[in-house]
């Protein structure tokens, strides 16, 4: 049965824990730990930003999936976002204190066949996993349990990022297509996708597109999964928003266009249970045009896979 903690491992983790002073964390662009195990986060300023494009993604199955409308959004308080996607040694000392069971299978390679047996220990890679790469084979779920621990761990409302959050900061101020402006093939100086590098790895099998207008044509040294803080951060001093895995983010995501509401940082909720839940980022053996900041992911809470994982966020006031 899953479960979070026992008493025990709560008073050992609250005791190792030194939470960061709040001086430093409200200050947009600092980055600060809650305790030597918690991830590193950077704080991110509240502002003005639109969310979504006019571009409508073709999907498997003939779905045309929209991005928009475009909606001008308002982030009214600060927050915090990982500096990085979650790594196996941080998701490694949840496991270890709390006794969680994470995913028991998952989807690898094709994305399609979940295997018994392969979970974030052994997402398939063909080696163990290394302790600085994103944690994958984890499901919406898992990641919850994690936020909650590390909450009670710390004694801060850590949480998922909403969607709006997502993206806000996967844009950090920009207005162009990309975060670093128009040159959609300058992704390997900011992301691993699926480039040069991949489709020359003979394992690979993906959506990676067969049209030069869908593929990466630069090399960015990793045919598989990267770890973590590789490649250059944004301009809020944030890395690997675009590419590398998926992120699960906290928002219900409905088929369609985005509803109207809500126009802030919050998530998009509904009553009863929620079909689909937003991912952003795209991953290493995805088509280039899925790296967009505003392509909307959309994947059922169980799912498992392993370009799947997630970025943790952190509540300041």
């Amino acid at each position: 049965m899953r479960h979070f903690m026992t008493g025990l491992a709560i008073a050992v983790g609250l005791a190792a824990c030194a939470s960061a002073p709040s001086s430093t964390a409200m200050n947009p662009g600092k980055t600060f730990r809650d305790c030597p195990t918690c991830p590193e986060m950077v704080s991110i300023a509240p502002g003005t930003f639109n969310m979504g494009s006019d571009v409508v993604e073709a999907m498997r199955g003939g779905e045309m999936r929209p991005e928009g409308p475009i909606r001008a959004m308002t982030i009214t308080k600060s927050f915090a976002a990982g500096k990085y996607e979650l790594t196996n040694k941080e998701f490694g000392a949840f496991v270890k204190a709390s006794g969680y069971k994470p995913a028991d299978a998952c989807q690898v390679w094709g994305g399609i066949d979940v295997v018994k047996g392969k979970t974030w220990r052994d997402p398939d890679y063909g080696r163990p996993p290394r302790d600085d790469e994103p944690v994958v084979c984890v499901t919406w779920l898992d990641a919850k349990a994690y936020a909650a621990w590390l909450s009670k761990t710390t004694g801060k409302n850590y949480r998922l990022l909403t969607e709006a959050e997502w993206e806000y900061t996967a844009k950090a101020g920009s207005k162009t297509t990309w975060p670093w402006g128009e040159d959609a093939q300058r992704i390997c100086e900011f992301a691993n996708s699926f480039d040069k590098t991949g489709r020359a790895d003979p394992r690979q099998t993906n959506d990676g597109g067969t049209s030069n207008a869908e593929q990466t044509q630069c090399s960015d040294g990793y045919a598989i999964v990267a770890p973590v803080g590789k490649f250059k951060p944004n301009a809020f001093g944030v890395y690997d928003t675009i590419g590398n895995v998926w992120e699960w983010t906290e928002d219900c995501s409905a088929p369609g266009l985005y509803p109207d509401q809500p126009r802030t940082e919050k998530a998009v909720e509904v009553s009863g249970k929620c079909d689909k839940r937003a991912v952003r980022s795209a991953s290493w053996r995805t088509r280039l045009s899925r790296h967009r900041p505003t392509f909307r992911g959309r994947d059922p809470e169980p799912t498992a896979s392993n370009i799947f994982g997630f970025r943790i966020g952190r509540d300041l006031n």
